[in-house]
């Protein structure tokens, strides 16, 4: 007596397909994952009213990039994680050498490399002499003889007579900033990663269908 048994439909084909849905679902889920976290966090920066150029700053990239994987992952950073980490955690920021951290006023203008002006670098595009002004209730001050502009900034005087000339605040002067929390990107990531087991569910049934 001869048995044969044919198994229909084959077994190793369906659990090859079955692997294969798996992968291409897990890739999905991460890829969703990935480009909905991106989208949160530059939406948290845009909200916080720290601008679109900052928020552009959150990349994604998905691994492995040429085929799916059941270890498929997504990586979210940040181009300026010095700027995003700090709004995120409110840190309470010191002078580097101990003394005092110098915050510009509007009559200082903005720095010509990009970021906040430094005294040494006022002095030498204005050609002033900034002068320090102890007070003892509020921040002291560094402040300097000129005259303001249309801009509100001040610039050296070419009056001889001393007309318009005015002593202004250029500079406040504070031991330590303490700089709010304006981020939560702990919150929105945990969502995203809480989330994955379901995009994987969803996607392995839509393959399947």
């Amino acid at each position: 007596m001869k048995l044969k048994l044919d198994i229909d439909p084959d077994i190793v084909a369906m659990m090859a397909a079955e692997v294969a849905a798996g992968e291409r679902a897990v890739s999905a889920a991460i890829r969703e994952a990935g480009t909905g976290l991106k989208a949160a966090w530059r939406l948290q920066i845009t909200g916080a009213g720290l601008g679109a150029r900052l928020a552009r700053a959150i990349r994604s990239e998905q691994f492995p990039k040429a085929k799916p994987s059941l270890n498929a992952a997504t990586v979210v950073w940040s181009n300026a994680p010095v700027i995003v980490g700090a709004h995120d955690t409110g840190p309470l920021i010191r002078s580097k050498n101990g003394l005092w951290l110098a915050i510009p006023t509007p009559a200082a203008g903005k720095s010509l490399r990009g970021g906040r002006i430094t005294p040494a670098e006022w002095e030498r595009r204005t050609g002033l002499r900034l002068r320090f002004v102890y007070r003892r209730r509020g921040p002291s001050l560094l402040v300097a003889e000129g005259r303001l502009n249309t801009k509100g900034r001040a610039v050296a005087s070419k009056s001889k007579t001393g007309r318009g000339v005015v002593t202004a605040p250029i500079f406040l002067l504070v031991p330590q900033v303490k700089l709010p929390k304006r981020l939560d990107l702990t919150r929105d990531a945990e969502r995203a990663v809480d989330g994955v087991p379901g995009r994987i569910v969803a996607n392995w049934v839509e393959a399947k269908v």
